[in-house]
């Protein structure tokens, strides 16, 4: 199989941990593939996929699967790893509830870095409102943070550890695991894992900086 990835992605992350799980990282081409949001869409991946992002994987037969909850439902499904993702509802919805909160949260701090990337031109209406959901999304994993550290680790808790990875790598010092002290607990020991700890986001400087590096993200302690 072939994997469109790269180092700095958290949904290419999230199917490097699945693969990790499910013994099937030997099994699969990595092609660090750049895809920025604020540029023209990179002609190797949209071979693959139309939508021109990262991950997509191409099976062995062909196929072209993109988006990272398509692509590890299918290798959860090819391994046989039934507890990552259970057949019982409760569980299930449990587990594709917290993948749907960590994915969107996901979306809203990369859009919100874009947008701070406009520097002057950034709309303050949009930044207060993706500060506001960062901050509420946040304050329900840390209500469901003991719940996190119960269930048997599944896809939600892998979708939960990249968003956070996200969150430190592209906000560091925003104070975020001194405000959610249940969540920032369960990522100290969930990043332990072995699938976790071989999969941290890595700046490659395969992308030039943007003007949000340069401009103070939010903390916690100030509105």
């Amino acid at each position: 199989m072939k994997l469109h990835w790269s180092p700095r992605s958290p949904f290419a992350r999230k199917v490097s941990i699945v693969l990790a799980e499910c013994g099937l990282t030997d099994k699969v081409e990595r092609i660090n593939s750049l895809a920025i949001f604020a540029a023209p869409p990179n002609p190797a991946i949209l071979k693959d996929n139309p939508l021109g992002k990262i991950p997509c994987l191409v099976t062995d037969d062909g196929r072209r699967l993109i988006d990272s909850r398509v692509i590890c439902e299918f290798l959860i499904l090819q391994a046989g790893r039934d507890d990552l993702l259970p057949a019982e509802t409760d569980a299930r919805i449990r587990q594709l509830t917290w993948q749907a909160l960590a994915d969107g949260l996901t979306d809203i701090l990369l859009l919100w870095r874009t947008e701070r990337g406009r520097g002057d031109k950034a709309d303050p209406v949009i930044l207060s409102a993706f500060e506001t959901k960062t901050r509420a999304t946040l304050a329900v994993l840390e209500d469901d943070s003991a719940a996190l550290a119960q269930a048997p680790f599944g896809l939600g808790q892998i979708a939960v550890v990249c968003t956070l990875g996200q969150l430190d790598f592209r906000y560091p010092g925003c104070g975020w695991k001194g405000a959610l002290p249940g969540l920032a607990a369960w990522y100290a020991d969930v990043s332990q894992r072995p699938s976790v700890a071989a999969t941290v986001i890595v700046d490659d400087g395969g992308a030039p900086p943007t003007g949000a590096d340069l401009i103070p993200s939010f903390t916690y302690g100030t509105n």
